[in-house]
This record gives C-alpha cells, structure tokens and sequence, in this order.
C-alpha cells in the first residue's frame, strides 16, 4: 500500500466517524427535546417549548410570540407581544398535552405548576427511561451504519482490515462517549423528577 493510499483511507474512516458522530449528537438533541416535554413539579421555561399557537393561519411556536419567564418556583408568566393573543395562547397551553391550567389577569398568563404525585413521578421517571432506551437505541445503529459502511469499503477492497479495525475501535468509543452522556442525562432528569 502506498503512503498515499493511506492518508485517503484515513480520510475515508475520518469522514464515517464524523458522520457516525453527527448522528449520534442528533440523537442527544432529540433526547434533550423529549426530556423538555416531561414536566417536573419546578416551572421552567422550556415546558412550553412545545407548545404552538395559530399565529394569522402560520402554526408558530410559542417562544415566538411570547415572551416565557419564571415568575417563582411553581410558576410561570407567559407575556404576548400583541394583547389579541391572550385567549389564542390560553387555548393553545391548554390544548397541549401537558396537563397545565393557565389562568389569565389582563394581558398576562400565569401557569401554576401542579404538584407531582408519586406515581405520575414513577410514571414520568418511566417515561424518561424509554426516551434514554431511545436515545441509545439510535446511537447504536448509528455505530452499526458506520461499521457496515466501513465493512462494504473491506469487501470492495478500498481500505485494509487493518483500517477498519482501527476505524470500529474509533466508532466504538465514540458510542460509548455517547451513551454514557445518555446516562448523565437520565440520571439528572430522574433527580429532578423525584425531588420534592
């Protein structure tokens, strides 16, 4: 093999590693997105993140219509940029599937966070833990597409075994990197889900 060659064959497991790991941050955003939607007993802005309002016809995210802040602990002050959209937003806060009752006073809409019972917690904890299962599920066929490519460039004879070797191992730690990010997420959502 010619030192050129080996340079294009790093290149080549460079480009599939960086692939595999744009895949799997996708998978971390994806989990931090599905996480956001499971509400603890604390206010935070990002419980509405979900929430869409019909903006003259246009579905448009609330964050954008709206100004979202932490009035205190357990509840959270949504101020609309237009005073016509007070009732649009309520119905939309409401409508969504998080379980939230706002209550309006002039052009402001208070949502009181309910308190968490111990099983919507255990069953919010459970939610959390098939998101993670996910989550993990997609890193893992993001390190068996990388793997399988690298296997069709061994059979097409365009890198050594050696490459791919050092190319799995690569992957691998890569994956594992992930995960265990994955389980810091976990733990630190079920914290917050069991804290009083």
């Amino acid at each position: 093999m010619q030192p050129d060659e080996r340079i294009e064959d790093d290149y080549v497991i460079n480009d599939i590693k960086a692939e595999a790991e744009k895949k799997m941050e996708k998978s971390l955003e994806a989990l931090h997105s599905a996480f956001n939607k499971i509400r603890t007993g604390r206010a935070h802005p990002s419980i509405l993140d979900s929430v869409m309002v019909n903006y003259y016809g246009q579905e448009t995210p609330l964050k954008q219509v709206a100004s979202v802040n932490v009035e205190d602990n357990r509840t959270l002050a949504v101020s609309p940029w237009e005073k016509n959209l007070v009732p649009v937003i309520e119905k939309a806060i409401m409508a969504s599937d998080l379980g939230l009752n706002p209550a309006t006073s002039g052009d402001l809409i208070r949502i009181p966070m309910p308190m968490l019972t111990e099983e919507t917690r255990k069953h919010m904890v459970k939610q959390s833990k098939a998101d993670a299962e996910n989550g993990r599920v997609s890193i893992r066929n993001a390190r068996r597409d990388a793997n399988s490519m690298m296997k069709d460039l061994l059979k097409d004879k365009d890198i050594s075994e050696d490459d791919v070797r050092k190319g799995e191992d690569e992957i691998q730690k890569l994956t594992d990197r992930y995960i265990a990010e994955v389980e810091k997420m976990l733990k630190a959502k079920e914290e917050d889900l069991m804290a009083v």
